[in-house]
């Protein structure tokens, strides 16, 4: 049982007759309830980043439960509930460079001059992307979902930037949630079609006009997501559609868009990965990219490849004709795994971004 509110703290009281038996008690302030602390049931159950008072924590751990404290001083919270926006992550980046937001001084904590294998350093780590993946969980929970993957290297005034966009436009406006990888590039384009999607049709092509003056985030990210700030400006988000990003501070180097309306961002690139292609549930596309997209193409053919007989795999579908089968030849190898297998039916090669679309939404 996890408890993730003050209400639901004592809701489950109330029903429980005053027992926290087997509970997980996440990021709640219970210094005003001591007296319920101290008289409950508390075998097997945790409490992170909890405000307790001193005598209560020592109290619980004596009678057997497990008190993660809170962690004032870090850049970010382990024991977050929820997933996060992008003004949590870009916060004060109107009046200070990216480097000074929460997303890039996390980032600079993770890849600090320290011993990689400290061992507070993997617990809080490793708590923080625990309390993301349960969130994540309660986020996709009866959501269809088509995973966008591509490269971070497309500009924002190229014609790949823009088909990414349109393609981000027409899955959202089929009901799909678009997740994608939640850096620049690919992924910010798509992330940004979806996020217009409730706008009208000249929306897509107004915004990227306005984001090509910041082209790439490289070298200089402030202004790369100040102009992502001043198109969520003109297209406010409480109209916007929603999509997901699972960006990793693990590529920390690359900033995370800020047109996803929520973000699963991992430390660990391995389980971000596990999620992001686990999760989407509705299928997968692969737009242009390089080793990291290489890379995903083959961890979602994996599952694919094992699909028993009589059971159907999930679409993957690969855009750019020449990329694919030239430049990077994923698509032979690919297509020689399914050779008599179920996923023989649901791998597809198309040119473009707007083929995917059609594809996708035709079949759902």
């Amino acid at each position: 049982m996890e408890i993730e509110s003050l209400a639901a703290f004592d809701n489950h009281l109330r029903s429980h007759q005053g027992s926290l038996a087997g509970c997980r008690v996440q990021a709640v302030d219970l210094v005003e309830r001591g007296w319920e602390l101290r008289t409950a049931d508390v075998t097997d159950s945790v409490f992170l980043g909890c405000s307790l008072t001193e005598s209560v924590a020592g109290d619980l751990r004596q009678r057997g439960a497990m008190v993660f404290p809170p962690a004032p001083n870090l850049p970010f919270d382990p024991y977050r509930t929820a997933l996060y926006t992008a003004d949590e992550l870009y916060d004060g980046i109107a009046q200070k460079p990216y480097e000074q937001t929460p997303d890039a001084l996390t980032y600079a904590w993770d890849s600090g001059p320290r011993d990689r294998e400290d061992v507070l350093g993997i617990v809080l780590r490793g708590l923080h992307d625990d309390s993301i993946t349960d969130a994540l969980g309660e986020f996709l929970t009866d959501r269809k979902t088509v995973a966008v993957l591509g490269g971070h290297a497309v500009a924002r005034d190229s014609s790949a930037y823009e088909e990414a966009a349109h393609l981000g436009r027409t899955l959202t406006r089929a009901g799909f949630t678009v997740a994608t990888g939640g850096g620049p590039g690919a992924m910010e384009a798509a992330n940004l079609g979806a996020y217009l999607a409730p706008f009208h049709d000249g929306a897509v092509d107004e915004a990227v006009e306005a984001l090509s003056a910041a082209r790439e985030f490289r070298p200089d990210p402030t202004s790369w997501a100040r102009a992502a700030f001043d198109v969520r400006t003109a297209f406010p988000a409480e109209r916007a559609g929603q999509s997901l990003s699972v960006p990793t501070w693990f590529y920390g180097h690359e900033p995370p868009n800020a047109f996803a309306g929520a973000i699963a961002k991992y430390f660990s690139n391995a389980a971000r990965e596990d999620w992001l292609l686990a999760r989407a549930s509705a299928g997968l596309v692969f737009l242009p990219g390089a080793a990291g997209t290489v890379q995903e193409i083959f961890q979602a053919a994996a599952p694919a490849y094992y699909t028993p007989v009589g059971e159907v795999p999930r679409r993957l579908i690969l855009v750019g004709i020449n990329h694919w089968t030239n430049t990077l030849p994923a698509w032979p190898l690919l297509r020689a795994l399914a050779y008599s297998r179920p996923m023989a039916t649901t791998i597809h090669l198309v040119d473009t971004a707007a083929e995917a679309g059609i594809l996708l939404t035709r079949v759902h």
